[in-house]
């Protein structure tokens, strides 16, 4: 056991199931004590609770000044410090353009970009007080590419890939380190409720691993960023999405004829 991230106090937004469990457990075995923040308080709690080592659940809706508020009074109060904010929290939105209400287009701003604005700058004053920190912000490669029904959600992670790059040029000067990570397709409860089998074949086709990622997987590239290793990456995004995005052209190559 490498415990990368031994005594520090890793908040992780979104905690209460999929990457974000994933990722709090992968915390929790690198040597952190966790906080785990979500809307779902009782799905936070229950969380920490299963992780143990003084692990902390509290709920947060980080669309409210105020809940944000209350978050990093608790978490500094218990635990006297924030040293990485794993900044996961989201909603997902798959609605047409021309059919996006924008009550809607609210929603998914507020909590995806506003949210993870209000979460970011409110630790990254705790870090600045203790010398430093880590934040990860997770982006999307919905945020890179064009796609259906992606207007208000692609809208939202591309401006917190952009958000991201400028908390990186500003907080260097306080030894913060800065970084995105930007999922492909996924293969969390969310996915599993809302992906046919046309849906899954549609991105198995264009991944070149032909396969989802698991949250597993994001929680080891947040675990690399959020620790020492990583302490000159700056402002990067990281794809995590067995090259979907780097794809161009692919097809089955023949097989070679019999002998």
């Amino acid at each position: 056991m490498t415990q990368r991230l031994l005594d520090k106090v890793a908040l992780v937004t979104g905690g209460a199931r999929g990457i974000g469990l994933a990722t709090a457990r992968a915390f929790a075995r690198e040597g952190a004590r966790v906080v785990i923040a979500d809307v779902n308080e009782e799905g936070a709690r229950k969380a920490a609770a299963e992780l143990g080592g003084g692990a902390l659940g509290v709920g947060v809706n980080v669309a409210d000044p105020a809940s944000v508020a209350a978050m990093i009074e608790t978490i500094v109060e218990a635990c006297g410090r924030i040293d990485v904010l794993f900044n996961n929290a989201g909603v997902g939105g798959n609605t047409p353009f021309l059919d996006l209400k924008l009550e809607d287009w609210n929603r998914i701003v507020g909590i995806n970009l506003t949210g993870a604005f209000m979460v970011a700058q409110a630790c990254a004053r705790e870090m600045v007080k203790v010398g430093g920190g880590k934040i990860v912000n997770i982006a999307s490669l919905s945020g890179q590419r064009g796609g259906n029904g992606r207007a208000a959600y692609g809208s939202a992670k591309a401006g917190l890939e952009l958000l991201t790059k400028v908390m990186a040029v500003e907080l260097a000067e306080h030894n913060i380190n800065v970084n995105n990570i930007a999922p492909g397709a996924i293969e969390t409860e969310m996915a599993k409720f809302a992906h046919d089998q046309a849906t899954r074949a549609a991105y198995n086709y264009l991944i070149p691993m032909t396969r989802y990622g698991t949250p597993e997987e994001i929680a080891d590239a947040a675990v690399f960023l959020c620790s020492d290793e990583a302490r000159y990456v700056h402002g990067h995004t990281l794809n995590v999405d067995g090259g979907f995005r780097e794809a161009g052209l692919m097809f089955k190559r023949a097989a070679p004829p019999a002998a």
